[in-house]
């Protein structure tokens, strides 16, 4: 089975193709020299903000068509990227794997089938498809009840083996172990919507009577729920997994529905649960218990389901900022190239990658930037966005980018309640990035004469009060760029009515949908 999802196909639109690097005639300027300083002096202004004042800030800005440096400061000094990570990774996934790859989640017979008994086990083989719905299991599980099995004498085999056996990256925060974007990583994964928020399960609560009623998305009882929850005048409620186990604790009042996106402790445990279900459901008697292990040689499949291309889910991963798209694409790059699906296999793909594209300055630790240990210049982000340029899935990844001010959230993504109504809006592409003290805008933009340029903006080590605006300051100024004529004042950032609240892009804020 393929599931195809044309409204997260991103063509390769006519914006796009602007920008492939093809050759172009040069912006006619009377003084090419007034603007360029004229956007110097607009930049180390807004870059003059006092909530930077014991911060750090590296900019880069280059014109696309002649490589000219227009704007530098510390270039290439090392900074926290955030989820700018996920710039590299997807160029590196999209060159080594395809476009078109996708990832095959078969069943296996390993046993004789007599009649409608299969005398032997039943193995479920995941390869990290991040896209697979607890409906798609039901899929499979179907395919076995039409293959004729109505019992299996042996055990339920979840063969996780694609990847290794290290769930969680070496520096992520122990306090984002629950938490949906840092949830742990294996071949066998689920998500609970089509965001795709693989290894997470949607816990909801609302006020029934004098009671809060709990249910999940999907329906499981892989978790274990506590509630202690009362129902209240407003909504003040805490849902969270206790570190390391199932169990999910539910405290505070209830007023209005809440849901929470919750992190499985074991994802190939929890696929598990989800598949055998299903084959009870389909008829499908399991005799043996559930055991982890590799598929042995000869077994015969049964049923398949393959994910979207690679091409489509760039969609879902960089619009909204999925961290564990990044780490699986990572751990199946490892393995393509080298046979071994870990994070170190991969990452040294990535690098390989960036480095054979003439970048630098790079330290990766993970694919996603949930790591406060990677590292990159603005120079070296400035060099990756120039050299991919030439590459043929280049319209495709371009329109993956977030676009500002667009609310539509497969198109806008991170982007979408920025840079509105200014000359930014529907023009910046651009990869958001945050953590705490971290944010990061690096991408594309058109200036006023049409001349296509390159930005990366790093601001590391503030301590209060978001900066975002910062970044949004500089890319609307660089959409007002003319080499002929300087730009009178500062740029417009937003309209009124367009204020973002908060220090985290909204792929971090799951429950209010932004």
């Amino acid at each position: 089975m393929r599931r195809t999802s044309a409204s997260l196909v991103a063509g390769a639109l006519v914006a796009s193709l602007a920008w492939a690097s093809s050759p172009s005639s040069p912006a006619v300027a009377q003084d090419p020299s007034a603007g360029v300083a004229d956007l110097a002096q607009d930049i180390n202004q807004i870059l003059s903000d006092s909530r930077l004042t014991i911060a750090r800030a590296g900019v880069v800005v280059k014109s696309a068509k002649t490589g000219e440096e227009l704007y530098a400061t510390d270039a290439g000094k090392l900074l926290i990227p955030a989820s700018n990570t996920k710039l590299f990774t997807s160029a590196a996934a999209a060159e080594t794997l395809g476009l078109d790859y996708r990832f095959p989640t078969t069943v296996l017979s390993a046993g004789r089938k007599a009649g409608s008994v299969l005398a032997g086990d039943l193995v479920l083989r995941g390869t990290g498809d991040p896209t697979m719905l607890a409906e798609d299991y039901d899929a499979l599980a179907a395919e076995v009840a039409a293959a004729g099995i109505k019992v299996v004498t042996g055990k339920l085999v979840a063969d996780d083996t694609w990847f290794d056996g290290q769930r969680l990256g070496n520096d992520w925060s122990w306090g984002d172990e629950s938490a949906y974007y840092a949830a742990p990583i294996s071949a066998l994964t689920a998500s609970p919507d089509r965001d795709y928020d693989a290894g997470s399960v949607v816990v909801a609560v609302a006020a029934d009577g004098d009671k809060v009623k709990v249910s999940t998305t999907p329906e499981t009882d892989y978790l274990k729920i506590v509630n202690k929850a009362t129902v209240g005048a407003q909504t003040n409620v805490l849902i969270e997994r206790q570190h390391s186990t199932r169990t999910v604790v539910i405290t505070g009042t209830v007023a209005n529905p809440y849901q929470e996106w919750v992190a499985v402790d074991d994802p190939t445990a929890y696929v598990s649960s989800l598949f055998r279900k299903s084959l009870a459901k389909h008829g499908v008697k399991v005799l043996g218990p559930t055991a982890t292990g590799a598929a042995p040689e000869g077994a015969k499949e049964l049923a398949k389901h393959e994910s979207m291309t690679l091409g489509e889910l760039l969609v879902p991963f960089m619009k909204l900022s999925n961290n564990i798209h990044a780490e699986i694409l990572t751990k199946a790059m490892g393995r393509k190239v080298a046979g071994q699906g870990t994070w170190s296999a991969g990452l040294k793909v990535s690098t390989d990658f960036a480095k054979a594209n003439g970048v630098q300055v790079i330290n990766m630790r993970d694919g996603s930037g949930l790591s406060r240990r990677d590292g990159f210049s603005p120079g070296s982000i400035a060099q990756l966005l120039t050299a991919v340029r030439g590459k043929p899935w280049f319209p495709t990844w371009y329109e993956s980018l977030p676009i500002a001010g667009n609310a539509d959230r497969f198109v806008g993504g991170t982007l979408r309640s920025r840079m509105r109504n200014t000359p930014a809006a529907n023009n910046v592409h651009a990869k958001t990035g945050s953590l705490t003290g971290v944010t990061s805008l690096s991408g594309y933009v058109t200036s006023a004469d049409g001349e296509p340029l390159i930005f990366s903006i790093m601001l590391n080590q503030y301590l209060s009060g978001s900066p975002k605006d910062i970044e949004d300051k500089i890319a609307v100024r660089l959409a007002q760029f003319s080499r002929a004529t300087p730009v009178d004042a500062a740029a417009q950032l937003r309209s009124a009515d367009d204020a973002q609240a908060g220090d985290l892009e909204c792929s971090w804020l799951k429950p209010v949908q932004c």
